[in-house]
């Protein structure tokens, strides 16, 4: 019987997208923190959700140690890279994740091989990524090189651990909020050593709205709904359609900080759109040809 093309895990995926895509506008509105401090002020109010449900916090050592090392990684990593890089130019290195997903697929799940599909679609993705996020006038300097590769290192550890979640023992929901907060007491203990005394006092009323606002969508319930898509489905279309996360991050913050649409925003927007849509069309001729080739 032929999968529907958008199944539950293709949804979750989405929903997980949009939620990611306010990142950035929320983000930019919290000034009176390190990025460190509220990457661990954020991961751990959105693990406080699971407490009360800490009789469900029932896993395989490995999903623990994978779980809470990528959320603890790439956000380390990610903001490290903002301090030694040009941040736009960190962000583009740190957004080559999706094309992760689709390299690391074939080397980490046995049975997935990449097809010309796949590559084209990536390409699509990727290069729409580049016009979403520059200006046609970035130049890599070797000045900053240490904090390209650590952007690289983020896109490498995200990509990784969004397809070895496919091979971890499954887990219940709950434990993804639990390692969000060891991961959250984690940052705030890095940020304590590195940077001094927290700063509580400097965060105002608006910003712990903003902080909980983070914490329930794009870095809280975002975990969840992402670890289920990939759970269920098919990473490399999963991946494909993460490249939708640039685009929709710029929408948001043309409509939430008057930023200016351009047409390079468009054409961009048309080239990730095609990707993703190749790549969730050509899945599901792949389920048709397989039903016809099935035995009855």
């Amino acid at each position: 019987m032929t999968r529907s093309l958008l199944d539950r895990s293709t949804l979750l995926a989405l929903l997980t997208i949009l939620l990611w895509s306010s990142l950035a506008a929320l983000t930019s509105r919290v000034q009176s923190v390190s990025p460190m401090v509220l990457v661990g002020l954020v991961l751990f109010f959105c693990g406080l959700g699971a407490l009360p449900l800490w009789r469900q916090w029932r896993a395989a050592t490995s999903t623990w140690l994978v779980t809470i090392g990528a959320f603890f990684g790439y956000h380390l990593l990610l903001f490290s890279a903002f301090r030694h890089a040009p941040v736009l130019e960190a962000n583009l290195i740190n957004y080559l994740w999706p094309l992760m997903i689709l390299l690391f697929t074939p080397l980490l799940l046995p049975g997935h091989p990449l097809g010309k599909n796949h590559l084209l679609a990536a390409a699509m993705g990727l290069s729409g990524t580049v016009l979403v996020m520059v200006n046609g006038q970035l130049q890599l300097q070797w000045q900053y090189l240490p904090g390209y590769l650590l952007a690289l290192g983020a896109a490498v550890i995200w990509g990784a651990y969004s397809v070895l979640s496919r091979r971890l023992p499954p887990a219940p929901a709950p434990v993804i909020g639990a390692c969000c907060l060891l991961a959250g007491v984690l940052a705030l203990v890095t940020a304590r050593l590195t940077e001094g005394a927290l700063p509580w006092q400097r965060i105002s009323t608006t910003e712990w709205g903003l902080i909980i606002g983070l914490a329930l969508g794009p870095m809280g319930a975002a975990f969840i709904t992402w670890y289920l898509a990939l759970r269920d489905g098919d990473p490399r279309r999963i991946g494909i359609l993460a490249y939708l996360t640039p685009l929709f991050s710029t929408l948001l913050l043309v409509l939430l900080n008057g930023e200016r649409l351009t047409w390079r925003h468009l054409f961009a927007g048309c080239l990730i759109m095609g990707g993703a849509l190749l790549g969730v069309l050509w899945r599901r001729v792949e389920n048709r040809e397989s039903d016809r080739t099935s035995p009855p």
